[in-house]
């Protein structure tokens, strides 16, 4: 079995580091999904529930924010500006973050969109997680 080695990290902590099997995670274009032996990569990355599993074939879901993802010489280095384990949500404030963001793109035009729009996806995925 084909491992590499994985770091995800955000500012404040690592939330895993270890041999994996692959890792599926959302940027602007859509899904990727990374393997043992990949070429090169480096991408964005999306508010998302990012999937991946371990060398010992144990799965994960973990809600992973804005970020860069780099793949090199059998190493992925994911750092994001958050991310969090499903047990670490709090579903009623991601429902209540994911209605204000819905209002905020509804309004007034002194919204900024972007920032609307990530928090809104950030809320959906925390959500989905939930689920």
């Amino acid at each position: 079995m084909n491992t590499f080695n994985l770091h995800l990290i955000t500012p404040n902590r690592e939330i895993f580091s270890g041999d994996v099997i692959k890792i599926l995670s959302k940027n602007s274009d859509g899904e990727f999904e990374v393997y043992a032996n990949h070429i090169a990569y480096i991408t964005n990355t999306v508010p998302t529930v990012t999937k991946f599993v371990d060398a010992n074939n144990k799965e994960y879901s973990v809600v992973t924010s804005t970020g860069i993802v780099q793949f090199k010489d059998n190493e992925l280095i994911f750092a994001c500006d958050s991310a969090e384990w499903p047990e670490e949500i709090d579903a009623a404030r991601a429902q209540q973050a994911k209605e204000r963001a819905e209002k905020r793109l509804q309004g007034s035009v002194d919204v900024d969109v972007y920032r609307a729009k990530v928090a809104l996806a950030r809320a959906m995925a925390r959500l989905q997680i939930k689920k």
